[in-house]
């Protein structure tokens, strides 16, 4: 069975050839021959291959020379030229891949240009190791109809890191060299390598108890200090601040920023240092942890955010002692740390509203307290009130009937003492005159006494005298005259000594007289002490009837009489009532 015949045409022969009957493969994009057809009019494009078949059986060219010069034979040149050899390439690689192969690749890097997309792929050995390295290609008309598809399916893009599961036929140019020309993607094989991977993360942290240890953790009551951790200028950080500025403006929460890469190599190991490095200064700093760590970036591919899902990462989540809240700007798919974070927000707008809806709560609760805290105060208050009301009616009735009990007894009380005042004033004066009577005659009594004794007593010492000095006058008579004039003498020492007796009972006497004489006057002036004037002058009043005596009891007074009441500093005229009134004690 014959084939169709490729041809080396370039693109400034595609004119002519396809006036000769050439047609266009736009999967091998190459001008071909249809089977059966005559290639003598393209044997100037036939690869080099064919061109040596015509020739085999002619090793000379013969060429004629113009009329009349002699005939030169014309060797033919050796071997082939570099674009004959290509050309053999080109039909042999066309005809050993005639339809594309299945084949699993990883991205390295991947460039659009006029809508065609270049990509290069690579294979990894178990250690990491390049093991094959290719380039491959996307024609825009193929790259319009498969990529969008895959994209719909997988929420990935074509770019560094991601696995594909390719269809790929080798093609080589003899202008550009060797390539993969791709014409379909199996998104299942993404999926489920980006699945694996995540699968693979998710069992290792579960066999080890801490798949769920930041998730376990109570969810923020509240919100006054936020570590955030987000790409440098990203989309997602700018929604999230604008919000945030609000509430920081506002004193309502803090918010602290830190920032790393969020895809690429090391893009998980940058993060987990950030937040490391963060935690750090929050404690140095602040002395507490914050009320949660937040996690943001904008939207993008799958496999941009394949990054994420990271072993290392995931853990230090896990055992953060901080909540931790993500927004990772996609609604469909989840990555690892997605799945461990304390709460998951599809992106950075949801994540500042949730936290704003905690706070709202938070003062919705407060004002219902408040709220409730002041009606009670208010219906306590009016009961308090109502209390306070019937207490003071109580108190006032009370104090008004105590005042007029305290009157009514201060009344009594200060008639029953100026009565007993009277009393004392009257008894008192009696008693100072019965007295000063009993002093005087004391005194007098004592005078006289002395008086009496003095003379006794001075005869006494006198007939004492005389007795002894007759008994001396006689002693004297019976003695000699030595004896005698000792009896002188001695009788002048008894008259000294007599003298000296006489003079000290008088001395006594004195003495006697002279205390009996302080004592009354002490004993009177203490009894003028009690007399009215003393009473008068401590607030008391005498009163007198018209003759100016004393009158002690009210009895003694008669309705309608004059009386005399005597003051400390006068006496004032009054007359008594009428009719006698009895005041009950």
């Amino acid at each position: 069975m014959e084939n169709d015949t490729y041809l080396t045409a370039q693109y400034k022969d595609r004119a002519q050839v396809k006036a000769l009957g050439a047609r266009w493969d736009s999967a091998q994009r190459s001008w071909y021959v249809p089977a059966g057809s005559d290639l003598v009019p393209f044997t100037a494009w036939l690869p080099a291959a064919m061109k040596l078949d015509a020739r085999s059986n002619s090793h000379e060219l013969s060429v004629s020379a113009p009329q009349g010069a002699s005939e030169i034979a014309v060797v033919p040149p050796r071997g082939v030229t570099l674009s004959q050899l290509l050309a053999g390439v080109v039909q042999a690689v066309a005809q050993a891949y005639r339809a594309g192969v299945w084949t699993m690749v990883e991205v390295v890097d991947a460039r659009l240009r006029s809508g065609h997309v270049y990509i290069e792929v690579s294979e990894r050995d178990a250690g990491g190791g390049v093991a094959a390295k290719a380039n491959a290609v996307i024609w825009a008309n193929t790259a319009s109809r498969i990529l969008p598809e895959f994209e719909r399916a997988t929420g990935a893009k074509v770019g560094p890191g991601i696995k594909l599961l390719l269809r790929m036929r080798p093609v080589f140019k003899a202008q550009f060299g060797f390539s993969l020309e791709v014409d379909a993607i199996d998104p299942e094989y993404t999926l489920g390598d980006l699945e694996a991977k995540k699968r693979e993360i998710r069992s290792r942290l579960q066999f080890e108890g801490l798949f769920d240890a930041n998730k376990n953790l109570p969810a923020p009551w509240d919100f006054n200090a936020v570590l955030v951790v987000a790409p440098m200028d990203g989309a997602g950080l700018g929604d999230f601040r604008a919000e945030a500025e609000r509430l920081e403006r506002l004193g309502i929460c803090k918010f602290v920023y830190v920032h790393s890469r969020f895809q690429g190599e090391g893009a998980a190991a940058d993060i987990r240092d950030a937040l490391l490095g963060a935690m750090d200064a929050w404690r140095e700093s602040e002395g507490a942890l914050p009320d949660a760590v937040v996690i943001i970036r904008g939207g993008g591919a799958v496999n941009d955010l394949a990054w994420l899902n990271n072993y290392q990462l995931a853990r230090f989540i896990c055992e953060l002692d901080v909540p931790v809240l993500t927004g990772i700007g996609h609604e469909r798919d989840s990555t690892v740390i997605d799945e461990v974070a304390n709460i998951r927000f599809d992106t950075p707008s949801k994540v500042i509203g949730g936290i704003e809806q905690v706070i709202a709560k938070r003062v919705a609760e407060t004002k219902a307290a408040y709220s409730l805290v002041r009606d009670i105060a208010a219906r306590n208050a009016q009961v308090a009130l109502r209390a306070v009301e019937h207490a003071e009616v109580t108190v006032k009735g009370g104090a008004q009937r105590q005042l007029d009990a305290a009157r009514q007894r201060t009344a009594e009380f200060l008639a029953d003492l100026r009565v007993g005042a009277l009393r004392s004033v009257s008894t008192a004066s009696k008693d100072a005159r019965a007295s000063l009577f009993g002093v005087w005659h004391l005194a007098v009594e004592r005078l006289g006494d002395a008086k009496q004794s003095v003379p006794a007593f001075h005869a006494e010492v006198r007939l004492g005298a005389n007795q002894a000095l007759r008994t001396a006058n006689a002693e004297t008579d019976a003695k000699l005259g030595g004896i005698l004039e000792r009896s002188t003498l001695d009788a002048r020492g008894a008259s000294g000594s007599l003298g000296r007796v006489f003079q000290e009972v008088a001395s006594q006497a004195r003495r006697t007289i002279s205390l009996a004489t302080t004592q009354s006057e002490s004993l009177i002036r203490e009894v003028a002490g009690q007399g009215p004037e003393k009473t008068l002058g401590r607030g008391f009043a005498l009163v007198r009837d018209g003759d100016r005596r004393p009158l002690s009891a009210a009895a003694q007074t008669k309705p309608g009489a004059n009386i005399q009441i005597q003051f400390r500093d006068g006496e004032v005229a009054a007359r008594t009532a009428e009719k006698r009134e009895v005041i009950d004690k």
